[in-house]
């Protein structure tokens, strides 16, 4: 799942329903967006800002060998 949520900064809310979440997820909050991703079974999930801004959101997957 990958969701982008626009909110109002000036009214301090972000309504996200939990129901609609993946059981799984992370909700990364930058400039007055916020973004929904789904966290992967086996892997890591990496942020990479740049300038205090969020540049680019990388999924690495893996299994067991």
């Amino acid at each position: 799942m990958n969701k982008d949520i626009t909110f109002n900064a000036d009214a301090l809310l972000l309504g996200i329903g939990i129901m609609e979440l993946p059981m799984n997820c992370v909700v990364v909050i930058s400039e007055g967006i916020a973004k929904v991703r789904e966290l992967p079974e086996h892997g890591e999930y990496r942020i990479v800002t740049h300038q205090g801004k969020i540049k680019r959101m990388r999924r690495e997957e893996g299994e067991e060998f």
